[in-house]
């Protein structure tokens, strides 16, 4: 088989490996890498790495540890352009080359000013070959979190809801209500597992007093920050969120001028308040806040609501994919629109978003959307 059908193949299986530091590894890109040998019989995986935590070794580390000495004359794969800097960590490119790597694979080009082309040129100062841009769109849509906080200095913002039959998103003094079933749920948790964040309005707070975890067995420990958009910094202290945020980081977003009072007994109980401006009188802007978010590491948030959030945040072009699962319960009368006043086709019938697929799950529909870049 020619080479380029092989870098195709072992770049997939690359990326799929990366997608197990998603949520976990912010402000750092989650990267995939393998290395690979062939001697003659066929090509052989020798060694796996994923980004470890901050202050952890890089994909690429911990693939050649794997590897040892089978690393010399090998090819690895790796999803983003190794890193040529000294940071909390050693280059990846002078460990690539100092273990005898012949041949490097690329997915995508690392945006970061630090890097940018230069890990290309290291190695091949070092006389390692080069191939860039292997299953690009793929390392693209795996990185888009890492892209967007350095390009444009927020996170990739993901908005998901669950929406009946007849449009709502549930029904008004009835708190939460289950619209989709448990296999859409379980697909929920391990998409904000691969999160960084989630956020949501001080209004679903209060009515809901929700968790905001991640709530399927083995991925208690993968719960992203919980964010709270609570201008006013009315979050109760009695709450789910501020009674285990000592567990999992809680973050909140409130006003410079919220209540003081509030704010340090917010903060005794153990949350992380974050103050922004705001025009007087008025909630904070969401594009402040994500970019309080980005300058925080936070490089993928999913935003769940409620609706007036949703409709701020499609208002305010931020919202870069929505996910829309859809069941068949009816709300009928008292049913709350997922935009403010406006339903559901803000997005399904919009020319700023392509549907890029549905598929039934369980006996629920979820469809994906993204936004169109001009």
């Amino acid at each position: 088989m020619p080479d380029s059908w092989h870098d195709e193949r072992f770049m997939a299986a690359a990326a799929s490996y990366a997608r197990r530091a998603l949520g976990r590894v912010w402000p750092n890109p989650a990267v995939g890498a393998l290395i690979v040998r062939d001697d003659g019989d066929g090509p052989v995986i020798v060694g796996r790495g994923y980004t470890r935590p901050p202050g952890g070794p890089h994909a690429e580390v911990v693939a050649l540890a794997q590897a040892g000495e089978a690393a010399r004359g090998a090819t690895c794969y790796v999803t983003l352009e190794p890193c040529s800097h000294q940071g909390r960590t050693g280059p990846c490119c002078v460990a690539l080359a100092e273990a005898g790597i012949r041949r490097v694979v690329i997915g995508l080009l690392d945006p970061n000013p630090r890097v940018a082309g230069r890990g290309v040129a290291m190695l091949e100062a070092a006389g390692v070959e080069v191939r860039s841009g292997v299953r690009e769109e793929l390392c693209s849509a795996l990185h888009a979190g890492h892209v967007s906080r350095l390009t444009r200095g927020r996170p990739l913002v993901v908005l998901k809801l669950a929406v009946s039959r007849d449009g709502f998103i549930g029904r008004r003094g009835a708190g939460q209500v289950a619209i989709t079933g448990e296999d859409v749920f379980r697909r929920v948790h391990i998409l904000r597992a691969e999160c960084d964040g989630i956020l949501v309005g001080i209004g679903t707070a209060l009515a809901d007093d929700p968790s905001l975890n991640c709530r399927l067995p083995g991925l208690s420990h993968r719960s992203p920050v919980r964010i709270i958009l609570d201008t006013n910094a009315r979050l109760p202290l009695d709450s789910k969120l501020v009674q285990t945020a000592g567990e999992i980081p809680l973050w909140l977003l409130v006003a410079a001028d919220a209540d003081p009072e509030k704010v340090e007994a917010l903060t005794v109980a153990g949350c992380t308040v974050i103050r922004l401006a705001r025009a007087k009188g008025e909630p904070i802007d969401p594009r402040t806040a994500v970019r309080a978010l980005g300058q925080r590491g936070i490089t993928k948030l999913m935003v769940e609501g409620g609706s007036t959030v949703a409709r701020a945040f499609l208002d305010t072009d931020l919202a870069d994919e929505v996910i829309i699962s859809q069941s068949d319960l009816v709300i009928g009368e008292g049913g709350i629109l997922p935009f403010g006043s406006r339903g559901a086709d803000m997005v399904t019938a919009s020319v700023r978003f392509r549907n890029v697929g549905a598929r039934r799950i369980g006996a629920d529909t979820m469809t994906h959307f993204v936004r169109e870049r001009s």
